[in-house]
């Protein structure tokens, strides 16, 4: 293994980084929420020498945690949020809540921040050898729809290092190359006029019917959009719950997706157009609340490259009988495709990375890729047909071979970024294309004027 007696780091700090990937599963916090996570990671790299930065961006639960100084300069990214309406038991092949918990890890932030930490201080081994260089863990907040990176980004944190190299819990061990979709989160809210629905029906104005209505103009909007394009809708507020009234308020979120910031602009104000329309034709009033919006991912050859022969150079970890036995135990819950069935239950090897393909998700790590050249690595922590923000995967974050390929994921950001530390013209030519592909600079899709959640009145 190239660079092993860095890389092994990770083994002498295991019992450490599978403490806080539990602790944070046990007691999980939502987005901007992230104190006691944040408290726990930070004072523990405090403890190995590293200088803390808090209250990034102006959130309380962004930091920085760097080690060394000068070039080259790496970065590495930890998420640590949860999500809400997800309760379910750890290690647990069935559909079990935990009594009174209502939120849970079923994206695996849990694990993110525990290989990252074993990661940094993996290469912070081989920066006190070698004497120079410098690397940065940066603590990255709401994740889950709440752009904390795009806060950060647009604050300029990203601008003092060369490249990020992150990674994210998966099904499989492959370089990420899939392109994400730029989104935009709007809520639609519609005011109109309470009344008796049955005695005085024609002196209300119903703000229910005008998200009925804006969500009908939409359907027709979908087959006239590009095919790569998303929206999705939930509603907030229905306006009550008798039928006999006349639903004076509603709120609809949209979430708007397409292949980048320009494109998903200009199918926002189409949508935008719609909630108007709707407004007319009930004769109520419309707001437009900005939520969030995320940048379209950039993607750097020399960056996968390098990641991908680091990650060929780790041995995978085995799967022991316990684990196999949960796996054909937990699969059984989910609806399979032919070609998964076929599949052993987990990852046996690292692919390598395929050709772009079309992806209809969306990533806040895309705005730190328009900051710095930028590079994902996958990491099978599930098990193969593992659906993402699931009770399956939630259990399974908890679970003994999620740890180890956590640990895993650490070794594998830890010999790429050394290897890009090592050859200086790996990272000349990730700029290179950096620069290629972002000619105009990134533009913040958040408006200057919205703030964090955490500074909003």
């Amino acid at each position: 293994m190239l660079f092993e007696q860095y890389i092994n780091t990770v083994d002498q700090v295991a019992e450490q980084a599978c403490a806080i990937s539990d602790a944070l599963w046990d007691h999980t916090e939502l987005a901007y929420e992230e104190f006691a996570a944040v408290e726990m990671i930070t004072k523990l790299l405090e403890e190995h020498g590293f200088t803390i930065t808090r209250n990034i961006a102006g959130i309380p639960t962004a930091f920085t945690a760097t080690y060394g100084s000068g070039k080259p300069a790496i970065g590495v990214q930890a998420e640590y949020d949860g999500l809400d309406g997800i309760s379910q038991e750890g290690f647990c092949p069935e559909r079990k809540e935990r009594p009174g918990v209502t939120k849970g890890h079923g994206c695996g932030h849990n694990l993110f921040a525990g290989g990252s930490v074993a990661a940094v201080l993996a290469i912070q081994s081989y920066i006190k050898e070698k004497g120079q260089g410098s690397v940065t863990l940066f603590g990255c907040p709401a994740e889950e729809g709440g752009a904390g990176k795009v806060y950060m980004a647009r604050a300029g944190v990203y601008h003092d290092v060369d490249a990020v190299v992150s990674w994210h819990p998966e099904k499989m061990y492959m370089v990420r190359t899939r392109p994400s979709l730029a989104n935009i989160c709007v809520n639609f809210s519609f005011e109109g006029i309470a009344a008796h629905a049955g005695g005085a029906p024609h002196k209300g104005r119903s703000a229910l019917d005008a998200c009925e209505l804006m969500n009908v103009g939409v359907q027709f909007l979908r087959e006239h959009m590009d095919l790569t394009s998303r929206v999705h809708y939930a509603f907030l507020d229905v306006g009550g719950t008798a039928p006999n009234l006349v639903q004076p308020h509603a709120t609809v979120q949209y979430l708007i997706r397409a292949v980048d910031s320009e494109s998903v602009r200009e199918l926002y104000e189409r949508v935008h157009r719609i909630a108007q329309g709707a407004a007319l034709m009930t004769d109520t009033t419309m707001t437009c609340d900005f939520h969030s919006a995320y940048s379209n991912l950039i993607t750097i050859p020399t960056l996968q490259a390098t990641a991908n022969e680091a990650m060929h150079d780790i041995p995978l970890p085995v799967p022991t009988e316990e684990d196999l036995a949960f796996a054909a135990e937990i699969q059984k819950t989910m609806k399979l495709t032919a070609a998964e069935k076929a599949m052993p239950p987990y990852a046996l090897k690292v692919l390598d990375p395929a050709p772009p393909v079309a992806h209809g998700g969306s990533t806040d790590t895309a705005d730190v890729s328009w900051n710095v050249p930028t590079v994902q690595l996958h990491i099978g922590n599930w098990v193969v047909g593992t659906p993402g923000h699931s009770w399956q995967s939630c259990s399974q974050c908890r679970a003994p071979y999620a740890k180890r390929s956590m640990l895993y994921a650490g070794k594998a950001v830890a010999g790429t970024a050394i290897r890009l530390m090592e050859d200086p013209a790996l990272l000349a030519q990730a700029r290179k294309e950096f620069e290629a592909q972002t000619p105009g600079g990134y533009i913040c899709p958040i408006p200057d004027d919205v703030l964090p959640p955490p500074l909003r009145k």
